[in-house]
């Protein structure tokens, strides 16, 4: 079943990703623009922080710090409810390429994506396997799962007994069994994501997000939509895109049944910087979101 684009929440962003829904406001990393934002629930777009780096995956500690992803310096900043950032964890021993996404359990333990390659590089290696490093409250780090393909956006679901991870360059979603100690199992399969055309390489997972049917929201900026897709692969729902493309989705709003997704003309700094094309739009939908994000 085709979704309709509702209306656009905002635009003029440089590169809009990693949306989250937390104490009733949306919020989101422009990338490309250096800074983090929340929108509030009457649509009031306010810069939260603006970090020495460029940032991503967002996520909160059990005292109402915000955790930022530092992209290229292989940090995690810890932002207080009173605005001060700080340095929470360095993880550049053991990161090999930009970081990325991440998801924050209640107990405090971040899970952040290794992309493997330096993506604003000129020339990525792609080669280089990603990994996922898991951080705890305390700043520690190690890393819980190795050999993946661009690991993206994750999942919590409720429970927080498994992570649901976006392998990118692989095409598919990921599941791993979390222990009690927050380390991860071995990589299982939710999803292989087929391309929606033969044009297509591959249905290459980005940004997602987790709903009560234990369904997953994909954004699939090479196929140019957004999917719904069951454990198994089966996709119910999609969200097409025709001038633009779709890079992280969220499910929020005050029932989690707006499913907000950042949109750009493409993933370029350069042009997203010069284009100023991205956006976060609305979509709703009928099952309603759990976990986390």
């Amino acid at each position: 079943m085709d979704l309709d684009i509702g209306r656009t929440v905002v635009a003029g962003l440089a590169f809009a990703e990693g949306p989250r829904w937390h104490e009733g406001a949306l919020w989101f990393s422009d990338m490309h623009g250096g800074a983090v934002h929340r929108v509030d629930a009457d649509g009031v777009d306010t810069v939260v922080v603006e970090p020495d780096d460029a940032p991503s995956g967002l996520g909160w500690l059990p005292d109402g710090s915000m955790l930022v992803v530092a992209m290229e310096t292989q940090r995690l900043l810890r932002v207080s409810p009173g605005g001060s950032v700080t340095g929470h964890a360095d993880v550049s021993h053991l990161a090999r390429g930009s970081l990325n996404d991440m998801v924050v359990a209640r107990d405090g333990t971040a899970y952040v994506g290794d992309m493997g390659a330096r993506i604003f590089s000129d020339h990525p290696d792609y080669s280089v396997p990603g990994q996922i490093i898991a951080v705890d409250a305390q700043g520690e780090a190690a890393v819980v799962a190795d050999g993946l393909k661009a690991p993206n956006g994750m999942v919590l679901p409720p429970g927080e007994t498994e992570l649901i991870v976006a392998e990118s360059g692989g095409f598919r979603v990921l599941t791993f069994d979390r222990t009690s100690t927050g380390g991860l199992g071995d990589a299982g399969l939710f999803a292989d994501l087929v391309p929606v055309d033969t044009d297509v390489r591959g249905a290459a997972p980005d940004g997602i997000c987790g709903d009560r049917e234990g369904a997953v929201w994909a954004a699939d900026p090479l196929g140019a939509r957004v999917i719904r897709v069951r454990r198994g692969g089966q996709v119910t729902h999609s969200v097409r895109f025709t001038e633009d493309r779709p890079f992280a989705c969220v499910l929020g709003g005050t029932d989690r049944r707006t499913l907000f997704v950042c949109a750009a003309k493409g993933h370029e700094h350069t042009e997203g910087v010069a284009t100023r094309s991205g956006r976060v739009v609305e979509v709703r939908v009928g099952v309603p979101g759990v976990g986390t994000p």
